[in-house]
């Protein structure tokens, strides 16, 4: 999957520059909006790799954007770059302190940038490893308040599942996961909410509230898979 970008700024040149710097350099795909309603709905159901957003515009405050990001949601770890022509000590204060990641004073050169850019690789990847699907069958239960629903996964990652069920849950439903890893009695349990539906027999599950131990059980199942994915997408074709 390509790395995607995000950048939230009403002036142009920024959006350009910004877009010039890690799609033609980092090698990324770049969203430019200016418009903090819409970047709220896509950062709430999109996952993205980095977000630049601009401190205080007209159509948008980044201090809020940047809030509801870290608050909750799939790019609540995401690295945030915030992008300020406020020169006071408190503006970088006042970013920080909403869960910026990183502070660029304009005007910005490419430059800088990118070399902020690739700063940001390592906190990339790691999150990047978070939520990498797995291709992966396992038996789940599902239980809400109106009952419960037996289904199978077709992908999991650390973040979520990918369920397949005789029907769907409508979205934003909570639902108490028990998850039956291969070759273990215990299931794996969890917390979760349905983001989306996918025609009458598929949902995605995002992994809301998960225990420290929990997670480490999903991790541990999940390594061994993503090594054998790894070594499949490198291996050399075979000629016939």
């Amino acid at each position: 999957m390509p790395r995607r970008a995000l950048i939230v700024d009403d002036e142009p040149s920024l959006s350009e520059l910004f877009r010039e710097a890690v799609g033609s350099s980092a090698g990324m795909e770049v969203l430019a909006l200016n418009g903090c309603v819409d970047a709220a709905k896509r950062l709430s159901k999109e996952k993205f790799d980095v977000v630049l957003l601009g401190l205080r515009m007209p159509s948008l405050d980044g201090i809020d954007l940047t809030r509801q990001i870290r608050s909750a949601g799939i790019n609540r770890m995401t690295p945030i770059i915030v992008v300020s022509d406020d020169q006071q000590p408190s503006a970088v204060a006042l970013a920080f302190e909403a869960g910026a990641s990183f502070f660029l004073y304009k005007p910005v050169d490419k430059a800088r940038l990118l070399k902020l850019i690739r700063a940001t690789q390592g906190s990339i990847e790691t999150e990047r490893r978070r939520f990498r699907r797995v291709p992966c069958r396992v038996k789940v239960r599902l239980e809400t308040e109106a009952g419960e629903l037996l289904g199978e996964t077709v992908d999991i990652s650390l973040e979520g599942l990918l369920v397949r069920a005789p029907s769907t849950l409508p979205e934003k439903t909570g639902v108490r996961i028990a998850l039956y890893l291969r070759g273990e009695a215990k299931p794996m349990l969890a917390i979760g909410e349905v983001t989306r539906a996918i025609g009458a027999d598929l949902m995605g599950i995002h992994l809301d509230r998960i225990s420290a131990g929990e997670s480490a059980r999903l991790q541990d199942f999940l390594l061994p898979l993503v090594a054998d994915t790894n070594s499949m997408l490198e291996r050399p074709p075979v000629s016939l």
